[in-house]
């Protein structure tokens, strides 16, 4: 699926990217890269395997290319194969290594995390947008591994889908109209659970009511059994930058305790994140 439109112009060709409206220069971009990285965004947690009729598929390209690129990256030591289907090696953890081990915010929000999570046994985490997805980009330690508190992971680098979780929909909410109507064509609502929002009309009422309120409860829609409370990590220029967000069974807490003690702990950390990113 191509994610490029080109702008017509006298001069010169722009390449614009519909997603993060990013341009660049036609001359300057690198074609060859952007199917390499394609083709690796086409793996995931539903799809660990693939051959090149699959992975052509995924990425709009021919068979023929689509396999001196899958070959290509089996060199390069990021895919490996066992002649029929092409998968993920370990060397892909260098690129989140690195985000993880430089960037500011999973530095400073670790150790508040870590703190929410001694002072009341839940677990907690920082989120951030990536298209269809909300991504973990730190996490609280779990007080006790064997306490199952998360049943879908918040493990770093996990992506869940942003319509059904609390701290996906606290990110979608605060995008514009245009952008919100825009990741909704993108993205067509996908049911989860029964529980799972799935009417477009519905969903942006309920993201208004959101970004008003600047917090977000979601019960049981992306896993039965599960909720969480989200809140907005602003940055120092006033836009959101992340979620904070809680997530625990529904055996262990009730949606009033989340609201009544849980809210102000996440209300006053995305404070103290904010101060220092």
């Amino acid at each position: 699926m191509t994610i490029t439109n080109e702008i017509a112009d006298r001069k010169q060709r722009v390449i614009e990217n519909t997603r993060n409206k990013k341009t660049i220069r036609y001359e300057d971009f690198v074609a060859g890269i952007s199917k390499g990285m394609a083709l690796l965004d086409s793996f995931g947690s539903d799809r660990h395997r693939l051959n090149i009729s699959m992975a052509a598929e995924r990425t709009g390209m021919t068979r023929a290319a689509a396999r001196r690129h899958l070959l290509t990256l089996e060199y390069l030591g990021y895919l490996e194969s066992d002649g029929h289907y092409f998968y993920l090696t370990p060397k892909v953890l260098r690129f989140s290594g690195s985000y993880i081990g430089g960037a500011t915010l999973p530095k400073v929000s670790q150790p508040l995390l870590n703190l929410l999570t001694n002072q009341t046994s839940l677990i907690y985490s920082v989120m951030v947008l990536d298209g269809y997805e909300a991504i973990t980009i730190a996490r609280s330690a779990a007080q006790q591994q064997s306490d199952r508190v998360n049943p879908y992971g918040l493990t770093l680098g996990n992506r869940l889908p942003a319509h059904a979780t609390s701290a996906g929909k606290i990110l979608l909410a605060h995008l514009n109209a245009e952008e919100q109507l825009q990741w909704l064509e993108h993205f067509p609502l996908q049911r989860m659970t029964r529980f799972t929002q799935i009417d477009n009309t519905s969903f942006l009422a309920l993201l208004r009511e959101i970004q008003k309120q600047d917090w977000c409860y979601s019960s049981e829609e992306h896993e039965l059994g599960v909720h969480a409370l989200a809140v907005p990590v602003y940055g120092q220029q006033g836009k959101v930058i992340a979620a904070l967000n809680i997530v625990s069974p529904t055996t262990k807490t009730t949606k009033k305790y989340l609201i009544q003690h849980i809210l102000p702990l996440l209300q006053d950390t995305a404070r103290e994140i904010r101060n220092v990113v």
